[in-house]
């Protein structure tokens, strides 16, 4: 079973290979690694593969399901939970196996979530600067106690329940809306309307799937509905929010705080290394200017246990395929 993983940093390889030493699993499967994203540029690369392997930046369009599936290649495999940049209609169409990893460490992401909050509100990237520069003075690092406040977390899945869960831990009364409740969730806090949540809460923190529903789901009206001076959080997808519409909060300071690990445009940005270039995103710069704004690179699944376990499921996803198996994280089933 050849497969092609595309978007292969260091970090990727490295697991992905232990793992098909460590598991029977990987016996009999040959990975060849590109750094390129998969896009209709690059998806001449899978040619004699069976399989690709893939990220939450590369593009599976129409355009690009069907000319892997011209090069022979019959099963996609997503090194991620989301599959929205995957054109499922068409790989149904096609009969392609799409398989995806469901729940990689959710604490990881959770615990990144609260790295952001946690520095963002008592600031303490900036501290550490002005300590190396040997200013000790404590003007302008002011922050808020967390105990006592609200926290409400959009989407209840596991990633939002283990954010719940260490909030709760904190202090803080935790909120929740989900269109499909979550009993592990109820256990920890409160489902409320949407709405209520977003009047009610200190912290907003985004922990649902990117969905044609979804899309946009942070505007100019979800934001004037925001607690004035609300802090927004969002390790999922860069997609939920409209960034423009948070600027223009920001710059009425009816958001507070902002801190993200998504962006919605960065394929063009994110996993690679820009420190020598111009970039050229203006609205991004336009982020960048804000002090009460915090944003990583896409980091919170980046943990030893996480990378561990992304790699043991989608080599079992691949060997389900391989085998004819019944695949559990499977989203578009191939064709028999």
């Amino acid at each position: 079973m050849k497969t092609a993983v595309f978007s292969a940093r260091p970090y990727d390889r490295r697991f992905l290979d232990e793992a098909t030493a460590r598991y029977p699993a990987g016996q009999g499967i040959e990975l060849a690694y590109f750094d390129v994203a998969l896009d209709a540029s690059t998806a001449g690369l899978a040619q004699g593969f069976d399989a690709v392997c893939v990220f939450v930046n590369d593009r599976l369009d129409a355009p690009v399901l069907r000319a892997l599936h011209a090069l022979g290649v019959r099963a996609i495999l997503l090194r991620c939970a989301g599959f929205n940049n995957v054109d499922i209609a068409v790989a149904l169409q096609l009969g392609l196996f799409v398989a995806r990893v469901p729940a990689y460490s959710p604490e990881a992401v959770a615990e990144h979530a609260l790295a952001l909050i946690m520095t963002l509100n008592r600031q303490t990237h900036r501290a550490s600067n002005r300590v190396r520069e040997g200013n000790f003075m404590l003007d302008g690092l002011l922050g808020r106690t967390l105990h006592g406040k609200t926290a409400g977390i959009v989407g209840t899945g596991k990633i939002g329940v283990a954010t719940a869960r260490i909030l709760k831990g904190l202090g803080c009364t935790v909120l929740g809306f989900d269109p499909y409740p979550s009993a592990d969730f109820e256990a920890i806090g409160e489902s409320v309307a949407l709405e209520v949540l977003l009047a009610l809460s200190d912290i907003v923190s985004l922990h649902c799937p990117l969905t044609p529903q979804t899309q946009h789901l942070i505007n100019e009206e979800s934001l004037a509905r925001m607690k004035p001076g609300a802090m927004l959080v969002n390790t999922s997808r860069g997609g939920l929010v409209n960034t423009d519409a948070v600027i223009r909060a920001l710059k009425s300071r009816q958001l507070g705080h902002l801190a993200i690990d998504v962006y919605e445009q960065e394929s063009a940005l994110f996993f690679q290394d820009l420190s020598g270039e111009i970039i050229d995103d203006d609205v991004f710069q336009r982020l960048m200017t804000f002090p009460n704004v915090l944003v990583t690179g896409h980091q919170g699944f980046f943990t030893v246990e996480a990378l561990e376990e992304i790699a043991d499921i989608t080599l079992r996803n691949l060997h389900d395929f391989a085998e004819g198996a019944d695949c559990a994280n499977r989203v578009v089933a191939a064709k028999s």
